[in-house]
């Protein structure tokens, strides 16, 4: 028997099965030991690794892998809680400028390297920054330095967790989803193909992660705005904060992400080099999830969606004169939010609690903008010309909505056929939309980009375009117009010893999990 042979590996098994029948433990079974061509009764423990829905075909499905014992019982489990070495009174202090993720997995990873991580963050922490939200939903007034982008946990604390990601070889993934779980987060994103925490749940997540920087000897410092970079030469000294605080280090870790646009102005006026890039704007595209689910699961719109499947999300994507088009950040079941930092601007982004549980579905719809797309700008803002363009369309919306935080809107069909929407359906956005022409608000070269692109998606999607279906302005924060360079092998800024840009606002991350695996590789770097 193999329960003597201490040789005797787990087995790795792939099933697929009826999704209705899925999560059945004496199906499991049965599939495992047909599998692998055995008696059932020797298949005497099996655990899932990983599980996916293929909604392709009429037939849908679950595509599950699972470690399994043949005839013996599984090695235990890992104990996943949290457990970092307390830092020594003499340890090098690390200065890390902000707490998203790439900052708390940076600040982790110092702990474990034997260094003080010093986080800085301009907004609050998690608990207090919810407060913080009424204000723009309800009154529409941005608190400019805590909002659904700035504070504890970064843009995706209430926005809304979602881990996918196609960053596999960028690091350990599977490293950053036990980090979460030790903190808090459910352990069915260990084995989720599209993991997803939830705004709901997230921030719990990110305020234990604190605690545990805290527990170690680091330090999180909230309400502490970077004003400044001190430099010595080409040598990093530190930062000063807005009120006047020094905060000295010989290395500092920028992850402040891409709305942080003061910083890129600081390094600017510093004459630390900066390059364009490419980004993407457009609007959230909004539809009733029901629609959604019909679509994708194969069933007539207004029948019931099955107890035993989720909420049916997207992906679309083309290319239209050496542009993308496509989804952005995807929720099912979700809300559109407001997004801005500042108060003469409108800024849409998309959100999910954790059961993905309301009746509408939104995207981001997004053209890219490569550098040259934004060459009238350049003459006055130069580099930062991303992020004037940018700026424009936030401006534009915030005027087109009628005020406050209300935003610009049309229907999908009124922005295919270039006229006005005389009502707008329901939707998720909590301030309120007004209706406005999207298609003359947008460049014309994003306008008929965005038209060939929805023209296309609605054939590869039978009822896609609908008129339920709202369009939302503007979608502006996908990724920085700007990337902050560095040294491929160092990480450090070629013109700058200790400064370690990272993540998403340094134009090196896309996302909770890139973000926090390029904090690792930061903080790695610099030890």
């Amino acid at each position: 028997m193999a329960d003597s042979d201490p040789a005797t590996p787990p087995l790795m098994v792939d099933i697929i099965l009826p999704i209705e029948q899925s999560e059945d433990i004496a199906v499991q079974r049965m599939a495992l030991a047909k599998k692998l061509d055995v008696s059932p009764d020797r298949v005497i423990e099996f655990r899932l690794r990983k599980h996916s829905i293929d909604a392709r075909q009429r037939q849908i499905k679950a595509q599950l892998r699972f470690e399994v014992g043949l005839d013996q019982m599984l090695p235990p489990e890992p104990d996943l809680k949290p457990d970092y070495p307390t830092v020594s009174e003499d340890a090098a202090a690390v200065v890390i400028v902000g707490c998203g993720p790439a900052g708390l997995f940076a600040g982790l990873r110092c702990l474990e390297r034997g260094m003080k991580p010093v986080i800085l963050e301009r907004g609050k922490d998690a608990s207090a920054r919810r407060f913080d939200l009424g204000p723009i939903l309800k009154h529409g007034t941005v608190i400019e330095d805590s909002n659904y982008c700035f504070g504890e946990g970064g843009a995706g604390t209430f926005s809304d967790g979602k881990l996918y990601t196609r960053a596999t070889k960028r690091g350990p993934v599977g490293d950053i989803y036990q980090t979460l779980v030790a903190h808090g987060a459910p352990e069915r994103i260990l084995v989720d193909a599209h993991p997803h925490i939830g705004s709901n749940l997230l921030p719990k997540v990110v305020m234990a992660m604190r605690e545990s920087i805290i527990a170690a000897g680091g330090e999180v410092n909230f309400g502490a705005k970077v004003t400044d970079i001190l430099l010595d030469g080409n040598q990093i000294q530190g930062v000063q904060t807005a009120d006047g605080r020094e905060f000295l280090a010989s290395q500092v870790i920028l992850a402040t992400g891409h709305s942080a646009r003061d910083i890129y102005q600081l390094l600017h006026r510093k004459g630390i080099r900066l390059e364009q890039k490419a980004f993407a704007v457009g609007v959230r595209i909004e539809h009733p999830q029901p629609l959604i689910d019909s679509l994708q699961y194969h069933y007539p719109n207004g029948d019931e969606r099955p107890l035993y499947l989720p909420a049916a999300s997207y992906r679309l994507a083309t290319k239209i004169d050496d542009r993308g088009v496509h989804s952005f950040c995807m929720c099912p079941g979700g809300f559109i939010v407001p997004a801005a930092t500042e108060n003469d601007e409108v800024v849409v982004n998309g959100m999910s609690l954790a059961r993905r549980d309301s009746p509408f579905a939104n995207s981001g719809m997004v053209v890219t903008v490569e550098p040259e797309d934004t060459q009238p700008l350049q003459a006055e803002h130069g580099v930062l010309a991303g992020i004037a363009f940018q700026k424009q369309l936030e401006q534009v919306a915030k005027q087109a909505g009628g005020g406050g935080q209300k935003a610009p809107g049309q229907r999908v069909t009124d922005f295919l056929k270039g006229k006005a929407s005389q009502d707008l359906p329901a939707t998720s956005y909590f301030p309120g939309i007004h209706e406005a022409r999207i298609d003359e608000l947008l460049p014309e070269w994003i306008v008929s980009r965005m038209r060939r692109g929805l023209t296309l998606f609605g054939k590869q999607m039978r009822g896609y375009i609908t008129e339920d279906c709202n369009l939302i302005g503007f979608e502006t924060r996908t990724s920085s117009p700007v990337r902050i360079p560095r040294d491929p092998e160092t990480l450090q800024h070629p013109e700058v010893r200790g400064l370690f840009p990272c993540a998403e606002g340094a134009g090196y991350a896309g996302g909770i999990v890139s973000a926090a695996l390029d904090g690792i590789r930061c903080a790695d770097a610099l030890a």
